[in-house]
């Protein structure tokens, strides 16, 4: 399994995807945050404070998470390979493990560079350091969690189909439905204790509640579940391709 994940880090920097998703993450963040003028720029808006990042990166990743995953197993599927790595001493489960594994730790690469946002922040501040560390730390934890459930989906995506493309739109699809849709649905339910419910759901009522800096137990406990449920899935898919 750890040479599978190897491999795949691998891939992702012998080509231009890995540097690519690293490069666009930064770019688009830091032109909401410090040039583009607006409700996201940190300058204009005179608090230090990392809500801009938080607020933008979920919907960047929204789509370069999908393009880290769509050729995970859908490339293997297309040329075959897929068949050769269930030679290999490393089980159904583990192959899964490792795609998602390796797609997670791009995630977080290119969350590494914006500690350099966090330390500008907190000079900007009056005084210097004068930043909500707790809320900031919880963002980073929650963001961390929700690239996550963005790769399990995606990899989840990529085995229902051996097109790179199909699997591209079907992940981004299903993360803005357990991003957004859950946050949509509970607006039309009629009784208020569904539609607390419904709203749970979702990836952002917790990823909202952890941003607040408190780490909550049942945060955790439905980033870990929905990371499992598209692991099983994924392995569900697998193994029904062999019946």
């Amino acid at each position: 399994m750890w040479a599978l994940f190897l491999k795949e880090i691998n891939g992702f920097f012998s080509s231009l995807t890995g540097y690519l998703v690293i490069v666009v993450f930064l770019l688009l963040n830091s032109l909401f945050m410090w040039i583009v003028p607006g409700q996201f720029n940190v300058i204009e808006n005179g608090y230090a404070t990392m809500d801009s990042l938080f607020a933008i990166a979920p919907w960047v990743f929204l789509f370069l998470v999908p393009a880290i995953t769509m050729r995970m197993i859908s490339e293997e599927k297309r040329t075959g390979t897929l068949d050769l790595l269930y030679t290999r001493p490393v089980t159904e489960l583990q192959i899964i493990l490792a795609k998602f594994m390796a797609s997670w730790a791009l995630v977080l690469l290119s969350l590494l560079p914006t500690l350099v946002y966090f330390w500008s922040v907190s000079r900007l501040g009056s005084p210097p350091g004068n930043i909500d560390v707790g809320g900031t730390w919880g963002s980073y934890i929650g963001l961390l969690f929700l690239g996550g459930i963005y790769a399990a989906i995606g990899v989840f995506a990529s085995s229902l189909t051996g097109n790179q493309i199909v699997a591209f739109i079907l992940a981004v699809f299903l993360s803005f439905l357990m991003y957004l849709g859950f946050e949509f649905l509970s607006g039309i339910a009629e009784s208020g204790s569904l539609e607390f419910l419904v709203s749970r759901l979702g990836i952002s009522y917790h990823y909202n509640s952890i941003s607040r800096g408190v780490i909550d137990s049942r945060d955790i406990l439905y980033f870990a579940g929905v990371i499992l449920l598209f692991i099983v899935g994924t392995r569900t898919v697998l193994q029904s391709s062999k019946w």
